[in-house]
């Protein structure tokens, strides 16, 4: 059974089929992503407002831009507004912004664009004008609220967190001082992998009715289309064609629906952030497998995707409402991507694993690389380069050889050496990377305000593989080329330019994890089963790299705040660091959030008391050095006395310990009494059919919840600071929100707070 997206359904869906979503935002210009199933010449007018956003006042900025036809139903335009003369943005006002689209016969308003027969109505404002609003950072770090999230998966477990944002948001939308000012998604924002067959089902036949034409996919010889691979059975293709190893040790289940075409990476991206192309039912299990574990399978999965599709109107509300950043992780292409050098040679020297990384990469280019970094889609620059050949690919039905190798080139796609079919790698220092086309785009960037500055990494396409050392050897997470373009320099530009008040550093994948996972990723690593666990992916895994970040980053900081996902579950951690031959002291706090959606039975274990009781996090001593970058982990023992002297470690550069921040207890949210919205009828009647239960399921407790460490249910962060008085120090604290497992449900968050100074008492 095939998802029927003929003429007439695409005749009934409005113009706007995903967004506005606010991108990359700054006093002197605004960005605004949308996408659209015609072609328009789309202008972008920014307001100030009066009466606390109530009314709208005088056009500040403005800009237009046509458009780009990424298939034949697919058009996609980021439109920056400037001012003609000169005005500046600033923190402590809202604006409001409108959008206006202009097709070839017509002229459409944005409210008028947002709606058709099949959506009469569309709520993307707080405010009786319709129209979507935002505020600036505050001119002091005190009052900054940042908001970030990670790994956000349809059919995943739990419900979607992503939607209490627009709570937040609706909370305090006419008070700039106390409305969350950025939001940050660091990875996993889609899922090329680990996809339902529902959504597959979906991605397929939307992506072709997008591009307006079949994707001929390369196979042994031969070219598939994607309904030639329908889902659930993929598995053997992705594995053995296309190389991707997130099937590998028994988990054919994450790859037998894997997205391939570039048409359904597109159409994924649509499905996260919109409700408008999603069908308005599924069919039954039944009614498309015989299989009985199949078609079980395929109505759980409908369930997930039932309750997701019924808070994405939040969702699209709130992406509208507030500045958005993004960085991609693994999933945003396939699970492992780029994990090790292993990993490249094995599907990057395929030709449809080359395929699928390509069109992944492109999408991601698209749907949220132009709104981070619109400067380098400005005229005659790479990204517009690429948006050109995008559109000539699409135009030739995917025959066009050199718009194809344009693509490749400008989204960092490695050549191949002909001889070997392999991609090319060159040596950088000690290591090997992948090359590049000098005229590649960045993924990396930084945001700036007058009170702090957010330097985003890109740790997935600038690894640094140990020459070495085995194919599968945990890479360095940032090449040397690498971290003096991502870190050094822009950490020196910055000191010298801005008195900023606080630096964080945007790594998707964790700096420290817990000690149980570092255990077993080393055991992996020894037993050469790197893919089963992303043994890699941490930054402590490799500790030379891992000296060299600390010792980067504290030669030109004293307090930093990393911004961290990719896990699963959420935690703060607390890292004091101190050279042997200075006073100076530094601080590194760890702040991570995940996952929006997608927990698991084991995160669910260790957000409870179980983990503290069984596994409790210990205090963690390391000492460096600086001249080659290395690291050793030691105990206090070691470290500070109680051995005999030959038995104590000496001579190093420096030395850090890391300490995890407790829990506080659970508190309600202001909102949290009514979730309604964001929990759909059929969930509530199900929740409520088994409320008799709940005196038995003791797991489910309030007091078992409390646990001490983590929060391994789907949560969002909201991230604000706490300035000193006489009696205390400066703080950073994260509130974690998350919806509450007993009955009846509730919105509460667990808040963690870190002192913003070295604690002295663990380094003396």
């Amino acid at each position: 059974m095939k998802y029927q997206v003929g003429d007439e359904f695409l005749q009934q869906l409005p113009l706007i089929l995903a967004g506005p979503i606010l991108k990359h935002t700054e006093p002197e210009s605004v960005t605004v992503w949308v996408a659209l199933k015609q072609s328009c010449q789309v202008e972008l007018k920014v307001y100030e407002t009066t009466n606390y956003g109530e009314a709208l006042g005088n056009c500040l900025l403005e800009g237009e831009r046509s458009s780009f036809a990424l298939g034949k139903n697919l058009h996609v335009v980021a439109i920056t507004a400037r001012s003609p003369i000169g005005y500046r943005l600033t923190g402590g006002y809202i604006y409001a912004y409108d959008l206006q689209f202009t097709l070839a016969d017509q002229t459409q308003q944005m409210q008028q664009a947002l709606c058709s027969n099949s959506l009469p109505t569309v709520s993307i404002s707080y405010f009786e004008h319709q129209k979507p609003t935002f505020v600036l950072p505050p001119n002091h770090l005190q009052d900054l609220q940042i908001v970030h999230a990670s790994c956000r998966k349809p059919h995943g477990h739990g419900f979607d967190a992503l939607p209490i944002l627009d709570s937040l948001i609706e909370a305090s939308a006419n008070q700039p001082q106390h409305r969350p000012h950025q939001l940050f998604l660091t990875g996993d924002q889609i899922y090329g992998d680990d996809v339902a067959d529902p959504s597959l089902w979906v991605a397929t036949s939307l992506g072709d009715a997008l591009l307006g034409w079949e994707e001929q996919l390369p196979m042994n010889g031969v070219y598939c289309t994607p309904q030639q691979l329908p889902p659930g059975e993929r598995a053997d293709v992705a594995t053995n064609q296309a190389g991707l190893t997130a099937g590998l040790h028994n988990k054919s289940e994450k790859v037998n629906s894997h997205l391939f075409s570039l048409g359904e990476y597109y159409a994924t991206y649509l499905l996260a952030w919109s409700p408008v192309c999603w069908p308005t039912t599924f069919p039954q299990g039944d009614q498309v497998t015989r299989d009985r574990h199949a078609i079980k399978d395929w109505n759980q999965a409908v369930w997930h995707l039932r309750q997701f599709i019924y808070t994405l109107w939040k969702v699209r509300r709130a992406l509208a409402n507030i500045p958005t950043y993004t960085i991609f992780d693994d999933h945003d292409v396939s699970d492992d991507w780029n994990l090790n050098q292993a990993w490249c040679l094995r599907v990057l020297g395929r030709p449809l694993g080359r395929r699928i990384v390509q069109n992944a990469l492109l999408a991601y280019t698209v749907f949220q690389g132009w709104g981070n970094t619109p400067e380098q889609f400005a005229k005659g620059k790479a990204g517009e380069k690429l948006l050109t050949a995008a559109q000539a690919w699409s135009a030739s039905l995917g025959r066009d050889a050199k718009a194809d190798e344009a693509i490749a080139r400008y989204v960092g796609m490695p050549a191949n050496d002909p001889a070997t079919g392999l991609p090319i790698l060159v040596r950088d220092g000690a290591v090997f990377i992948l090359d590049r086309d000098p005229e590649a785009l960045t993924w990396h960037y930084i945001v700036r305000s007058d009170c702090h500055e957010v330097i985003v990494l890109d740790t997935r396409t600038w690894r640094g593989y140990p020459a070495d050392q085995k194919p599968i050897a945990p890479p360095m997470l940032l090449c040397p080329q690498a971290f003096e373009q991502q870190l050094v320099l822009p950490l020196q530009q910055l000191a010298e330019e801005t008195q900023i008040q606080n630096t964080f550093v945007i790594a998707p994948t964790n700096v420290f994890g817990m000690q149980v996972v570092d255990w077993i990723h080393h055991w992996n690593l020894k037993q050469e089963k790197v893919f089963s666990t992303d043994v890699g992916d941490a930054w402590n895994i490799n500790m030379g790299a891992l000296a060299k970040f600390l010792t980067t980053l504290f030669e030109e900081r004293q307090q930093i705040v990393i911004l961290s996902g990719d896990i699963h579950y959420s935690s703060v951690a607390h890292l004091s660091y101190t050279r042997t031959h200075s006073k100076l002291q530094s601080v590194l706090v760890q702040l991570t959030a995940s996952a929006l959606k997608n927990e698991e039975t084991l995160t669910r274990l260790i957000h409870t008391r179980l983990k503290d009781w069984l596994l409790p996090e210990k205090m963690r001593h390391w000492i460096g050095w600086s001249n080659p970058p290395n690291m050793v982990e030691v105990s206090a023992k070691q470290l500070f006395g109680g051995l005999r002297p030959y038995q104590m470690v000496t001579n190093y550069d420096w030395h850090c310990v890391l300490e995890w921040i407790p829990r506080n207890p659970v508190q309600t949210s202001r909102f949290g009494a009514d979730i309604s919205p964001l929990i759909a009828p059929w969930k509530r009647a199900e929740n409520a059919k088994w409320k008799w239960l709940q005196p038995l399921m003791f797991w489910k407790f309030r007091w078992f919840q409390e646990g001490r460490e983590v929060v391994g249910l789907n949560n969002l962060a909201l991230v604000h600071f706490e300035f000193a008085d006489a009696s205390n120090s400066d703080k950073v604290i994260q509130d974690l929100y998350w919806f509450s497992s007993w009955y009846p449900t509730q919105i509460v968050y667990s808040r963690f707070e870190s002192q913003l100074i070295p604690n002295q008492s663990l380094l003396e």
